[in-house]
């Protein structure tokens, strides 16, 4: 059968035959079973491939020196030893970017929210919660690279560059600039201000797995670019996402829920409710900027349009929240002559 797997050049994919001809024998691979698997934001991708026993495998290719698996590698041993459910590394190369991992299925959580009742999919987010609380429990944050302000900036610096500029070709006067940078600080210092722990950066639906019958811990993916930092930081990812929105309300119960389990645990909350939903909705909002910059550097540096059709779900995002606090009132009028076009011409929440 023909490989249905498209390489990019001639050497990296005979630099990958020579490493599955390898390790082939070892861990039972049948190479003519190699497919494609799926496909994420950066260079990575993944592919599936059957055993000959009847197991089934994931194959990371991350070409260097655009990634490095060796991040992910680590945090999926860290997220291991917190009892969780991170996919096994079975085999690594990490100087030419190729990874053996165990396959944690096909089910992942967007696809199953997407198609459950209220019932099960608030099932499955409390278990996507209580596993979060988990993990900030049990990952040690100190094993992390900090997620400190000069990233903050750089994430934040995506915005101005390639959704305002590049995609809608505006260009702000000296004082629209300042009112931007204004709101950056304080965008900042929210952040810097929370309590550290070890932070996903992606902990959304797309990146967890339903794990199988009986099973209520997710399996968790796209885990090599974790930090320490604010608490806040993937529960607003999980609450407010690229691809699933909700209803407030809904988005309110949830995280109570959060809250309650992480002061059980001991995690350092804040005690007040009002405070923390504030600090968690800051957080999101940094987040959601920093995705509208990196969408619109995926279409326009990446080649890969579709990421920015989900742009009016992050301006509705940004703009409600930036409206709803007198101090971020400023950025909601600076949002305002983009976020209106961007709504009209996508969906909508």
């Amino acid at each position: 059968m023909k490989n249905p797997v498209v390489w990019p050049d001639t050497a990296r994919q005979a630099a990958f035959e020579r490493w599955l001809g390898a390790i082939a024998p070892q861990h039972g691979i049948d190479p003519a079973t190699l497919a494609p698997a799926s496909a994420d934001a950066s260079f990575r991708r993944y592919l599936r491939v059957q055993g000959r026993s009847g197991a089934r495998f994931i194959i990371m290719d991350a070409p260097p020196p655009q990634e490095d698996v060796r991040p992910f590698v680590h945090v999926a041993a860290l997220i291991q030893a917190a009892g969780l459910n991170a996919p096994p590394v079975l085999q690594a190369d990490t100087e030419q970017g190729f990874l053996l991992l165990g396959d944690l299925g096909e089910r992942v959580y967007l696809q199953a929210l997407q198609a459950a009742p209220a019932a099960e999919a608030d099932r499955l987010m409390r278990d996507a919660l209580a596993a979060l609380v988990q993990f900030q429990q049990r990952v040690p944050a100190d094993a992390l690279p900090p997620f400190d302000e000069a990233l903050l900036a750089r994430e934040l610096a995506l915005f101005p560059q390639w959704c305002v500029q590049r995609e809608f070709g505006v260009h702000w006067s000296a004082a629209e600039q300042a009112t931007w940078q204004r709101a950056c600080r304080l965008l900042m210092d929210s952040a810097l201000a929370q309590p550290v722990v070890a932070v996903h950066a992606d902990w959304m639906p797309r990146n967890l797995m339903v794990t199988g019958p009986g099973s209520n811990s997710p399996g968790i993916l796209d885990f090599q670019d974790a930090v320490a930092g604010p608490i806040t930081y993937d529960l607003a990812s999980l609450l407010r996402d690229a691809f699933i929105s909700w209803e407030e309300p809904q988005e309110i119960d949830w995280a109570v829920r959060w809250w309650e389990q992480a002061r059980r645990a001991g995690l350092p909350v804040q005690a007040d409710f009002g405070e923390f939903w504030r600090a968690l909705e800051w957080m999101g909002l940094q987040r959601h900027l920093k995705v509208l910059g990196i969408f619109c550097r995926l279409k326009h540096r990446d080649g890969k349009p579709h990421y920015a059709t989900d742009l009016p779900r992050f301006f509705t995002y940004a703009h409600k929240v930036a409206l709803r606090y007198a101090p971020l009132a400023p950025l909601a009028r600076l949002l305002e002559p983009l976020s209106g076009p961007a709504v009209q011409t996508g969906h909508t929440l």
